[in-house]
């Protein structure tokens, strides 16, 4: 063997590694604490849901990222702990979502439904809001939750 043989099997040997220990991080899982949450229409219908609440900045990068499925009665929502503008992205999500955008008293400011599974384009708040719930695809329509509705979880009173 020459060194040149060497240098290339040492070379492949840390590309593997250096492959392998990515996909370990890859696949290290965020757990993210659940709790009630409410939509009360301005009809005054109430929908309830269980959420998984994304309140750290690695959470909020994971999100529902990698997930195949979501029960139509579960969500996740994010808190960003201040009013800004926010942007978000399906990359890496499998299940199409509705987004929610709301307001730090609680109300749906905007909503983006249907976001497309791997979509890397950006999908914007339209505004400064402090929270946004993700919800599958076509929830807001089926349960005709619209913009003015308000949000009640044990965060958001």
């Amino acid at each position: 063997m020459t060194r040149s043989d060497i240098r290339c099997i040492t070379s492949a040997f840390w590309a593997l590694l250096f492959f392998v220990a990515s996909l370990a991080g890859a696949t290290a899982q965020e757990t993210f604490p659940s709790e009630k949450l409410e939509i009360i229409s301005t009809a005054g219908k109430t929908q309830t849901f269980t959420v998984e609440v994304a309140n750290s900045d690695s959470q909020r990068q994971q999100g529902l990222m990698f997930r195949k499925s979501m029960s139509d009665d579960h969500g996740m929502l994010f808190d960003f702990k201040e009013d800004r503008d926010v942007m978000m992205w399906m990359k890496n999500t499998f299940i199409p979502l509705d987004m929610l955008f709301i307001s730090k008293a609680g109300k749906i400011t905007h909503i983006h439904t249907n976001a497309v599974p791997h979509s890397e384009d950006i999908i914007s708040s339209n505004g400064p809001v402090r929270y946004v719930l993700e919800l599958n695809g076509g929830a807001a329509k089926k349960l005709g939750i619209t913009v003015g509705d308000t949000v009640r979880t044990a965060q958001i009173r």
